[in-house]
């Protein structure tokens, strides 16, 4: 048996990053409340516009609901009162609510 020393690690999976990382740790984690609250929301949208609703940002001033055209954007803030509500009712904070017109791609 050989005393060879094993070769150093000097690299580190994503996972392991991120869990090593309070700031990476905390953007993971405001990540994947923002997917569960659009999943509470997308319940209360017709299946038709699931592909049209994404999520945004979600911080202490609120959570951004982005909407794929200027339509569904006037529509979901029509909405926005019984959205609110259906996250209150699923246990999430009381946060308001921003509708966004998202980004395309192009110039």
């Amino acid at each position: 048996m050989s005393n060879t020393p094993s070769a150093p690690r000097f690299g580190v999976t994503a996972a392991e990053a991120i869990e090593g990382s309070s700031p990476l740790a905390s953007l993971m984690s405001r990540l994947r409340d923002a997917e569960r609250r659009l999943a509470t929301v997308r319940g209360c949208l017709p299946a038709a516009w699931h592909d049209q609703v994404s999520s945004g940002t979600l911080d202490e001033q609120g959570w951004v609901l982005l909407a794929r055209s200027p339509a569904v954007a006037a529509k979901l803030r029509q909405l926005a009162p019984r959205l609110e509500q259906a996250l209150t009712d699923a246990g999430w904070p009381a946060l308001p609510l921003r509708i966004r017109l998202a980004k395309t791609g192009g110039s």
